[in-house]
C-alpha cells in the first residue's frame, strides 16, 4: 500500500537524524510520560498497522489476510522536532522501554537546518573534544630546597585581588592628583561567570546567588558571580548580597536603569562593574535573547516590551576606540559609585587583546582585564560563530601576561582567564594552569551549570538547545512548567560541593610548590606539556 507522506527535498528518514529513539514494544505501558517531558516534541503517540497472512495448505479458501492495530511511539523526523539526545524520555519512563540512541553514521541533518534560509543557532559549546589546557603538567615539585606543604595540614590563602594594585609612590601621586586611590576587593580565584537574569532560569539564577552567599557568609570562601548582561531583581539590588555579585553593562545596556535607579537605595556596594565588549564563543558578535525567553518579568527588568527578541549591538555603540572605551565607560562607572568599586573590560580572546591591555597599563583607571577564550559557551551564538572563530584562552593570556611583564606591571593589572575551563571535568587543574601562566583568576560558566543543576548538553553536541528556552532540566528556561523541576536549595548544596571540591584540589596542585601565602600567579616554571610546538608558543618546558 503506498505511503501518503509527502516526500519533499528535505524529507529525511530517522536514520538520518543524530539521535534515534530506541522503544520497546514489550515494556512501554504507554503512559504517556516520555512525550509529555520531551522539550522539543520530538516524539509521538502513534497508531501502527501490520499486515498477516494467514494460510492453510489444507483449506486453501480459507486464505485470507488479517491487519494488527497496536499504539507505540513515534519519532517525528522534521528538523523543526528533531531529537536532541537530552534522555529526559528516558528519566521519566517507569519501565526503560525508551532511550536516545547516537547515529551509527554521519547525519544528514546538517544540511536541512537553515530552513528558511536562518542559520543555525545554538546554546551550548562548539563541538571539539581535545582541550590543550588538559595536556599541561606541573612538573615543579619541592623537595629539600624549598619544603613540599602538606595539603591537608597547613593553611593556605588562596585569595586574588581585583583592582589596580599600584606602587605606594604611584598611589601618593594618584591621591594627591585625583582625591581617591583605585579600590581593590579580595576575592576567590574561581569566579562565576556572566550568565544573564533572562539567559538562565529564575531557580537557576536564584540558586547559584544563594549558594554564593552561603560560601561567603558560613563558609568564609569569597566568591563572586557575575549577573551578566540583563540586571538584577530589584530585591538583589537593595540587599546587603549585592556585595558578592559582580555587575556587568553591556552593548545592549539591558537592566541598567533599574540598577542606575537603585545606587540610591543600595545597602552595600557591588563587587565590581564588568564592561562586557566580547564573549569568546561568538567573537565580534551581539549576544541574543530570543523572544521565547521574554516573559513579563524580564522584560520589566530589562525595560522593554514582553514577547520581543532582544539583541546586543556586537559592541557598545557609542565607542569609537580603546582610548575612548576606557575614557569614558570605566570612568563614567568609578564616578557613578563615587570611586568605591572597581571597574573593569571583558573582550574576546583576540590577536588585539593586548593592544587593548596596553591601554589599559596607561590609564590608572582600569581595575583589571578579564579575557574569554574561544572555548567558551554561550545560548546564543551561531554554530559557525561557535565552530570557527575565536582565539584558544592559554595563549591569549599567556601574551598579555608577558606583555605586563615587560613593562613590570605584572603585579598591578589583574587577568582573568575564561572559556572552556574545566571543559573534560577537570576544573581545578586548568584553572591551575592558567594561574600558572599569569591569570589572577578564572572565570566559569557551562561547568557549573553542568556540576550545580546537570546541564546535559556536551562537545558532541547532544541538547544545546539552551538559546529556545526549552532546556529539558530548566536550567535556560522561562517557561515555569520546565524551571520547576528546579529545586532552588538544591542547586545552591551543589555549588557549594562544586567550590569545596575544587578549593581541596586547588590546594592538592599548589602544596607542592611550597606555596601557602598566595597564588602561584605567572610561576610558570612549574608548567610542563609533551607538545614542543606548545611549549615553545606558551614559554613553558617540554617534557616527555
Amino acid at each position: 500500500m503506498p505511503s501518503n507522506r509527502p516526500i519533499a527535498p528535505s524529507s529525511l528518514s530517522v536514520k538520518d537524524l543524530p539521535w534515534q529513539i530506541a522503544w520497546d514494544k514489550d515494556k512501554c505501558t504507554l503512559c504517556g510520560s516520555c512525550t509529555a517531558v520531551c522539550p522539543v516534541n520530538a516524539i509521538e503517540l502513534g497508531v501502527f498497522r501490520k499486515r498477516a497472512l494467514q494460510t492453510s495448505l489444507l483449506r486453501p479458501e480459507e486464505n485470507a489476510s488479517t491487519f494488527g492495530t497496536w499504539h507505540g511511539i513515534r519519532q517525528k523526523t522534521d528538523p523543526s522536532f528533531k531529537c536532541v539526545g537530552c534522555a529526559m524520555c528516558t528519566l521519566v519512563c517507569p519501565n526503560d522501554a525508551i532511550t536516545p540512541c547516537r547515529s551509527d553514521e554521519a547525519d544528514k541533518l546538517r544540511f536541512h537546518i537553515n530552513q528558511g534560509g536562518i542559520p543555525r543557532s545554538r546554546g551550548g559549546r562548539r563541538n571539539l573534544a581535545a582541550g590543550l589546557l588538559d595536556q599541561i603538567k606541573f612538573i615543579r615539585i619541592s623537595m629539600l630546597t624549598d619544603p613540599a606543604l602538606d595539603a591537608g595540614r597547613h593553611e593556605f590563602e588562596l585569595r586574588s585581588l581585583l583592582g589596580r594594585v599600584l606602587p605606594p609612590e604611584d598611589s601618593i601621586r594618584f591621591y594627591n592628583e585625583r582625591g581617591w586611590i583605585p579600590p581593590v576587593r579580595e576575592i576567590y580565584p574561581l569566579i562565576i561567570g556572566g550568565m544573564s537574569f533572562g539567559a538562565l532560569s529564575p531557580n537557576m539564577w536564584e540558586g547559584l546567588q544563594l549558594g554564593v552567599t552561603y560560601l561567603n557568609e558560613e563558609l568564609g570562601l569569597p566568591v563572586r558571580i557575575c549577573t551578566g548582561e540583563g540586571g538584577c531583581p530589584p530585591r538583589l539590588l537593595r540587599s546587603r548580597f549585592l556585595q558578592y555579585v559582580i555587575l556587568q553593562i553591556a552593548s545592549g545596556y539591558f537592566g541598567w536603569d533599574e540598577i542606575i535607579h537603585a545606587i540610591p537605595e543600595m545597602k552595600v556596594d557591588p563587587c565590581a562593574v564588568e564592561i562586557k565588549y566580547g564573549q569568546g564563543a561568538k567573537p565580534g558578535d551581539g549576544g541574543l535573547l530570543m523572544w521565547h525567553k521574554v516573559n513579563k518579568l524580564i522584560a520589566a527588568i530589562r525595560g522593554v516590551p514582553p514577547g520581543v527578541s532582544l539583541p546586543s549591538p556586537p559592541t557598545h555603540q557609542t565607542k569609537y576606540s580603546i582610548e575612548e572605551a576606557v575614557a569614558k565607560m570605566t570612568q563614567s562607572m568609578y564616578m557613578a559609585w563615587g570611586f568605591r568599586v572597581p571597574v573593569y573590560p571583558k573582550i574576546s580572546g583576540t590577536t588585539t587583546a593586548t593592544a587593548v591591555l596596553n591601554n589599559i597599563t596607561r590609564n590608572s583607571y582600569a581595575a583589571g582585564l578579564a579575557i574569554d577564550g574561544e572555548d567558551g559557551g554561550t545560548g546564543a551564538a551561531y554554530s559557525v560563530s561557535l565552530d570557527h572563530m575565536g582565539h584558544p584562552i592559554a595563549s591569549n593570556i599567556r601574551d598579555c601576561y608577558l606583555d605586563l611583564v615587560k613593562t613590570g606591571k605584572q603585579n598591578e593589572v589583574p587577568l582573568f582567564a575564561g572559556g572552556g575551563i574545566g571543559r573534560n571535568g577537570n576544573l581545578a587543574a586548568n584553572a591551575a594552569a592558567l594561574i600558572m601562566l599569569g591569570a589572577s583568576g578564572v572565570q566559569i560558566g557551562k561547568y557549573i551549570m553542568q556540576a550545580a543543576a546537570g546541564c546535559l548538553g556536551s562537545e558532541s553536541d547532544r541538547c544545546n538547545i539552551c538559546n529556545i528556552g526549552n532546556c529539558p532540566k530548566g536550567i535556560t528556561s522561562q517557561d515555569p512548567r520546565l524551571y520547576r523541576r528546579l529545586d532552588v536549595d538544591q542547586v545552591a548544596e551543589r555549588v557549594v560541593d562544586v567550590f569545596l571540591s575544587f578549593d581541596t584540589e586547588l590546594k592538592k596542585i599548589v602544596a607542592p610548590l611550597g606555596r601557602s601565602t598566595s597564588l602561584p600567579i605567572g610561576m610558570s616554571d612549574a608548567l610542563g606539556i609533551n607538545d614542543k610546538a606548545a611549549a615553545e608558543r606558551l614559554a613553558i618546558r617540554y617534557v616527555v
